[in-house]
């Protein structure tokens, strides 16, 4: 497969990746507010700072507020991570590689481009509830994941496609994860209240992990919960599921079972073993935002070291792929 291709392909499905998560993070947080105390800056900022992105909104706007916000991550053309770039950027990507791809894979990205654009004219973000136009978003980027699952041949693009969703995934996992345990509830005192709490479930459905926790866990517990989105191997959504999906598609698209191939092999090979010979009480004694931000760190290497093995062959990347720079962001 050419390296452009594999690019193209990679980049498509990161940034459907990420559009579905931003959808998720504000359809979750939308629910949240309406049973807090009317605090928007404490509400909203958190999900900025999710993101990576809090410097450019602070130079953007002077305050915090549910409107700024939603257009800022929703809408926001100058917002290069924003759900409405991402999907412009992944139509583009498409484009580039419409041969490679079926024909129920472009019309669903299509009806996605058009659907968030039609968004943007018609204002969406001022609109009182704006949880179905984001629940939209979702619905439709999952599809768009049904549909590549089952009409692409498991060959080599499929298996980049595979990588760049993954890394995405498992980063936005980590995120929100750090910004809960990190930011949102700073006060002690607040610990194993109903306040955080309701935190913590909203943080579980932001990942779709609400069920699937209770059902191994039973009662939440900030213990559990971190166990639950770093550790579990059988969660599609845990940082260490996704890396272990993400090591078997570079083994396969390099033929080799059980030697590094490269330097993103090597790499990954390294941060999902200090994932697997690690536990969650070892995670609380060093701390868990050092633990997470090293995690970002390293995806972020991962991220590069891939970029430089498959995709760094033409110059025309970074202005087809602009996401790329804003990638390697951490939360401070």
């Amino acid at each position: 497969m050419l390296s452009r291709v594999a690019d193209h392909i990679y980049w498509m499905n990161r940034y459907i990746e990420r559009a579905e998560n931003y959808a998720r993070f504000m359809d979750v947080n939308f629910n949240l507010s309406l049973d807090l105390q009317p605090d928007e800056a404490a509400q909203w900022r958190p999900l900025v700072v999710t993101t990576g992105d809090w410097p450019l909104y602070q130079s953007l706007h002077k305050t915090v507020s549910k409107s700024k916000v939603i257009h800022f991550l929703g809408f926001d053309e100058r917002n290069p991570n924003s759900v409405h770039n991402c999907i412009v950027y992944a139509r583009e990507n498409a484009r580039s590689i419409r041969p490679e791809i079926t024909k129920e894979v472009w019309e669903q990205i299509n009806y996605l481009y058009y659907f968030v654009k039609e968004g943007t004219s018609k204002k969406k973000w001022e609109n009182k509830d704006p949880r179905n136009y984001f629940l939209e978003i979702k619905k439709g980027c999952q599809m768009l994941y049904g549909i590549l699952n089952s009409t692409i041949s498991r060959s080599e693009g499929w298996h980049f496609g595979r990588i760049g969703q993954l890394i995405e995934r498992a980063d936005k996992t980590s995120r929100v994860l750090d910004v809960k345990y990190h930011i949102l509830l700073p006060e002690s005192v607040k610990v194993g209240s109903p306040f955080d709490l309701i935190q913590w479930s909203a943080l579980l459905k932001s990942v779709s992990a609400y069920d699937m926790y209770r059902r191994k866990y039973g009662k939440l517990t900030a213990q559990g919960i971190c166990e639950f989105l770093i550790f579990d191997k059988h969660f599609p959504r845990s940082i260490l599921s996704c890396l272990t999906d993400v090591d078997r598609s570079l083994r396969s698209n390099s033929n080799k079972d059980s030697i590094y191939r490269s330097t993103a092999e090597k790499q990954l090979g390294l941060l999902r073993s200090q994932l697997e010979y690690s536990d969650i009480n070892e995670v609380f004694e060093t701390g868990v935002h050092e633990f997470l931000d090293n995690i970002q760190v390293r995806l972020n290497e991962v991220s590069e070291s891939i970029f430089q093995n498959y995709f760094s062959v033409a110059d025309h990347y970074k202005s087809e792929n602009p996401l790329f720079s804003n990638n390697n962001k951490q939360v401070q």
